[in-house]
């Protein structure tokens, strides 16, 4: 499994960035795909995840209603919107593959696949 993140970076707050991930070495359709992101000092959150059986997107009460997963199957790469961002989204946001979003968000759980962040940084 790899799983390459881009799109991170340095935004104020209420701004909007957006995070890709490209993937490769796993049936793309057969397994959830989500981001996970880690503050310092803080446990792994998982953020928002992309079910394999209908693309149901299930996020973590903190970025509901601001963030969005999108997967396209064709290019395998999954997308996350953020918008409305604020200084306590500043993270290392990973990609994250498992079986199961109730894996994934909002408690990682099991084993994961992830990549090597992307760093997201929300100041004035």
């Amino acid at each position: 499994v790899q799983l390459v993140e881009s799109g991170g970076g340095v935004v104020q707050p209420g701004g909007s960035l957006r995070l890709s991930c490209a993937t490769s070495g796993f049936p793309f359709n057969d397994y959830a795909i989500g981001w996970v992101r880690q503050a310092p000092g803080k446990e792994r959150e998982g953020v928002i995840c992309s079910s394999a059986s209908d693309g149901t997107s299930y996020s973590a009460e903190s970025v509901k209603g601001r963030f969005t997963i999108s997967r396209d199957s064709a290019k395998r790469t999954v997308h996350l919107q953020m918008n409305s961002l604020r200084p306590e989204d500043t993270a290392a946001y990973f990609c994250a593959v498992h079986l199961t979003c109730g894996s994934l968000v909002p408690e990682p759980r099991g084993f994961a696949s992830y990549g090597q962040g992307t760093q997201v940084t929300v100041s004035s």
